[in-house]
């Protein structure tokens, strides 16, 4: 199947996933109105094979170091098939899903699939990287880029984590738990009973992020839009916490973001 984008319905809900632009959601309308800021580099586009900065772009497999392209100075960022080309797998109606070969860059043979099922009411993404070959670390994550305002208040975030990780100079995690600080954030935090996250635009809409994973990135530094970023482990979590893709067992990840008018 080609990789031209791809429109999702479901009750007044629509979704555009753009496989040739790095697998990303393009865009969230309800009711008409777009969520996702809209552009080339924004939408909503997966983190994967890792997620956030990784230090200085090098990465520990065993004993083996690994570089990657520093796309962040000093750092690398955000994953590489968000730079790629995906490939449809399926489509219908209201539910699509696509895969990315992992090539260089990145030194591991492995597939990601990501579904997007879209409902009347919510919008579920589902990733998994599986290898055939050697086993490797990895992460999955999502970055979305929500609008900040939708022609009333700006939006409000609501999360209750357990903890914040500690951020230093290099925006990357000290290795130290703290109290969750009051925003503006560009940070990581610990909600180890699922991400949770409400955005409210008021008398507009309200949106919940949820995922059954513990970390979440939340980035509102920036004045067109708010981002709040599920994702299976910390910045710099390929050092730090890594999760193997094996053989065996692949490395999935889901979040739903579920919506309700005020």
């Amino acid at each position: 199947m080609s990789n031209e984008d791809i429109t999702l319905t479901a009750g007044d809900a629509e979704v555009v996933v753009q496989p040739g632009n790095g697998g990303r959601i393009g865009g969230l309308r309800i009711g008409g109105v777009e969520l996702l800021r809209q552009g080339e580099r924004f939408g909503c586009f997966p983190m994967v094979p890792w997620c956030g900065r990784i230090r200085g772009g090098a990465f520990r497999d065993g004993g083996t170091l690994h570089q990657m392209p520093l796309n962040s100075p000093p750092h690398a960022i955000h994953g590489t098939a968000r730079d790629g080309a995906w490939r449809v797998a399926r489509k219908a109606a209201d539910e699509a899903v696509i895969t990315y070969d992992l090539v260089e860059p990145w030194p591991f043979t492995g597939r990601v699939t990501q579904a997007v099922a879209l409902t009347p009411d919510a919008l579920t993404l589902t990733m998994s990287v599986e290898t055939y070959a050697s086993s490797f670390p990895a992460q999955i994550g999502w970055h979305p880029w929500f609008q900040r305002n939708l022609g009333g208040q700006d939006v409000r975030i609501a999360f209750e984590p357990a903890w914040q990780e500690e951020r230093g100079e290099d925006h990357l995690p000290t290795g130290n738990r703290v109290e969750p600080r009051p925003g503006p954030w560009d940070d990581c935090f610990g909600m180890p009973g699922g991400v949770d996250v409400t955005l409210t635009w008021p008398e507009r809409l309200e949106l919940k992020v949820t995922s059954p994973e513990e970390w979440v990135v939340v980035y509102d530094e920036q004045e067109a839009a708010v981002c709040v970023e599920p994702q299976t482990g910390p910045p710099n979590g390929l050092n730090t916490l890594p999760r193997l893709v094996t053989p065996l067992e692949p490395l999935e990840a889901t979040t739903t973001w579920s919506w309700r008018r005020i």
